[in-house]
């Protein structure tokens, strides 16, 4: 880099305490209108921009990496998920990746938690009926949902997130079931008590709640495919905060429709920020705008962590959360 300061593109507004500290350090350029920048802006970004400072908003795929300046050598993502991103074409382009892994965890296995709450117990049901008037005092049948003390529970992916949504259920009296690519290390699974399903056909079989908690690749893209939701119970729930693409959004409607399957709480979708309105009319269905991760602190320590891999960079380190196409 020739300048004694990168110059630094963000995306999207962050919390103001990170914007003013990149302010202090960087060469900043902050997208102050909060609204996701163009195919145009973003190219121009790209053309300009020493680091790139995106979120899951921005696609930045082999075409835009093509665009790319000579001097933009590092996309330090604000965010840990890198789906939005094509590793292998930055790697070829000689762009590094960071993203900010560890820090959300704890707040998306809360709000997975809450979820798994919510959609068997029908809290959205029971507020909206508040809300709109129309609740006229307590009745023995009314609004009867399902406990989850007892329940099993199948994890779909047993990493950071999944291990830490299975310490918070175990607290609510469910079993833990999971599957993982690879089984996890037996101190882990002893501590959590879980059982690993080689086969996930098999896994969801036998589930009365099954979480989300793997990271969209390729492999996972449609992970719960047709084929799959059929075998999932009647009376079962389906609980979403990875990504929108791991399930076939389209059968899980049809299913839900149809009582196939009891219900779902979903914090993404396969299309967002479009919602499918048939999604929207199915009172058995929990449904968030991507807010798994919105927690202050954790905005704040995303913010803390990108621009570590960014002055790391640019003092000639190796940042600490260099992304690996192997890692995903």
């Amino acid at each position: 880099m020739n300048r004694k300061k990168p110059r630094v593109v963000v995306t999207r507004k962050l919390p103001d305490a990170v914007e003013t500290r990149m302010m202090e350090l960087f060469d900043t350029r902050l997208n102050t209108e909060d609204t996701p920048l163009d195919a145009e802006a973003l190219a121009e970004a790209m053309r300009t921009a020493d680091v790139l400072v995106p979120t899951v908003t921005d696609r930045i795929d082999a075409e835009l990496i093509q665009q790319a300046g000579p001097d933009l050598k590092l996309i330090a993502n604000f965010g840990a998920g890198v789906d939005h991103i094509d590793l292998k074409a930055a790697n070829r382009a000689g762009i590094m990746v960071t993203n900010t892994p560890g820090v959300l965890t704890g707040d998306t296995a809360d709000m997975t938690m809450a979820l798994i709450l919510a959609a068997p117990r029908r809290l959205t049901e029971g507020e909206r009926l508040v809300r709109e008037g129309k609740w006229d005092g307590w009745r023995p049948t009314a609004l009867l949902g399902h406990r989850i003390w007892g329940k099993r529970l199948g994890i779909i992916g047993m990493g950071r997130i999944g291990s830490a949504v299975a310490r918070r259920a175990r607290g609510f009296g469910l079993t833990i079931h999971y599957h993982n690519r690879r089984r996890v290390a037996a101190d882990l699974e002893a501590e959590l008590e879980a059982t690993w399903w080689e086969s996930l056909d098999q896994m969801l079989a036998h589930m009365d709640i099954i979480s989300i908690n793997c990271p969209r690749t390729p492999a996972t893209y449609h992970l719960l495919s047709a084929r799959r939701l059929e075998l999932i119970k009647p009376h079962a729930y389906i609980i979403n905060t990875s990504r929108g693409e791991v399930i076939d959004e389209k059968t899980m409607i049809r299913l839900l429709k149809e009582g196939r399957i009891a219900g779902a709480g979903l914090d993404v979708y396969e299309q967002e920020p479009r919602i499918d309105p048939d999604l929207l009319r199915l009172d058995n269905v929990v449904l968030l705008p991507h807010m798994s991760s919105a927690t202050i602190e954790g905005r704040l320590e995303m913010g803390e962590k990108v621009i570590v891999n960014i002055k790391m960079f640019a003092d000639g380190h190796r940042p600490p959360d260099r992304v690996l196409e192997s890692m995903f």
